[in-house]
C-alpha cells in the first residue's frame, strides 16, 4: 500500500472514529483516538456482519484494502459504548 492509500485509509478511520463516538454521545479523545476507534470499529463491525452474514452496503476500496464503512461505524459507536459504560466517562 502506498503513502497516499494509508493516509487515505487512515482519515476514514477518523471520520468513522467520530461519528461513532458521536453517535454513542461521548468524547474519548482526539484524532488519534478516533483513527484507533475506526479501525477498532472495522474489525468488530465486519466480525458481526460475518457473524450475521450480512453484506456491506456501502464499500470503500482503497488500493485493493476494501473498508467496510457502515458496519465500521456501527462497530465503533458499539465499542464507544462499552468503553464509556466501562470507563465511566462523562457525557457531552
Amino acid at each position: 500500500m502506498s503513502l497516499t492509500g494509508l493516509l487515505f485509509l487512515l482519515v476514514i478511520a477518523a471520520i468513522v472514529g467520530a461519528i461513532g463516538q458521536a453517535m454513542v454521545g461521548a468524547s474519548l479523545g482526539g484524532c488519534l483516538v478516533s483513527i484507533a476507534l475506526g479501525f477498532v470499529g472495522a474489525l468488530i463491525g465486519g466480525w458481526l456482519a460475518a457473524e450475521l452474514r450480512l453484506q456491506e452496503p456501502f464499500p470503500i476500496t482503497i488500493e485493493g484494502q476494501t473498508f467496510p464503512l457502515i458496519w465500521s461505524i456501527i462497530g465503533a459507536a458499539l465499542f464507544v459504548a462499552v468503553l464509556s459504560l466501562i470507563s465511566g466517562r462523562r457525557r457531552i
